[in-house]
């Protein structure tokens, strides 16, 4: 990048969030899901809480759940966005998010060189997007090594 060019104005993802009627549930579907507990739960208990943030995955990205009483109008269900998270078996993750009461929104669909794609509609009403990504895969393996360097 040169000295006269603008820094790139997406620089990454840096919150996934997700809505809920009864966050305390939907904590506890995400748990059981991610096999995680969330890092950041406001406000802290013993309060319900309002928010709460989970680092999930490889680079720890966030997924926020927020009560839907503060979303924005028009924008707590589903939408013309879905998020796709890399999975490493796409079938099987698929089932067990539907056996675990999601719904099918997208099942598994095989696309070009290698990719695949399946989403599902969470208890709580958002879309939930899960991908077998070949080229996740690889830049994955490259930060590795060069973390490792």
């Amino acid at each position: 990048m040169s000295e006269n060019t603008p820094p790139a104005a997406l620089r990454g993802m840096a919150t996934v969030s997700l809505w809920a009627d009864d966050v305390e549930a939907a904590v506890d579907w995400y748990t059981r899901i991610l096999g995680v507990e969330p890092y950041f739960v406001r406000p802290e208990p013993p309060a319900p809480p309002a928010y709460v943030e989970f680092r999930i995955g490889d680079t720890e990205d966030e997924l926020g759940i927020i009560d839907r009483r503060f979303a924005p109008p028009g924008g707590s269900g589903p939408g013309g966005v879905v998020t796709y998270w890399h999975v490493d078996d796409l079938r099987d993750t698929y089932q067990r998010l539907l056996d675990a009461g999601a719904t099918t929104y997208e099942p598994p669909t095989d696309r070009e060189a290698g990719f695949a794609t399946a989403a599902v509609l969470d208890p709580f009403g958002n879309i939930l997007g899960v991908m077998y990504n070949p080229h996740w895969l690889e830049r994955s393996a490259r930060d590795a090594s060069r973390a490792s360097r």
